[in-house]
């Protein structure tokens, strides 16, 4: 049951990446605000904690983390057409670093929280 429960979450990591990847130039106005990227990294730290509930391994709880960032670094790379889905104008030029800033963080801080419980 651990081993899917597991894989599920790594799942949820992917799910979360490209989620957060299709709606990051949402805007407030006229201001790009990457609220995708806060609400992925809120759910990074999510997966994370559960992952830790399964698991007494912060590396295998780490495994939704890992996931979404193969999955970020999937889609900042061109398609076959040169398609672009992390770019643009202004401060979404640098969407890939903001996403992967705002989505590793709060996962990070919990998986050191739990590290030093142990």
């Amino acid at each position: 049951m651990r081993i899917v429960v597991l894989a599920l979450l790594a799942v949820d990591g992917v799910l979360s990446a490209v989620t957060a990847a299709m709606l990051l130039p949402c805007y407030i106005g006229s201001v790009p605000f990457p609220v995708s990227g806060l609400i992925s990294g809120l759910l990074n730290a999510a997966l994370v904690w559960a992952a830790g509930r399964w698991t007494r391994s912060p590396r295998i709880a780490a495994l939704p983390l890992w996931m979404w960032l193969i999955t970020v670094a999937l889609i900042s790379m061109g398609g076959p057409a040169d398609d672009v889905i992390l770019g643009g104008r202004g401060v979404l030029r640098y969407g890939a670093l903001l996403l992967i800033v705002l989505g590793v963080t709060p996962a990070a801080w919990v998986l050191w929280r739990s590290g030093r419980r142990r």
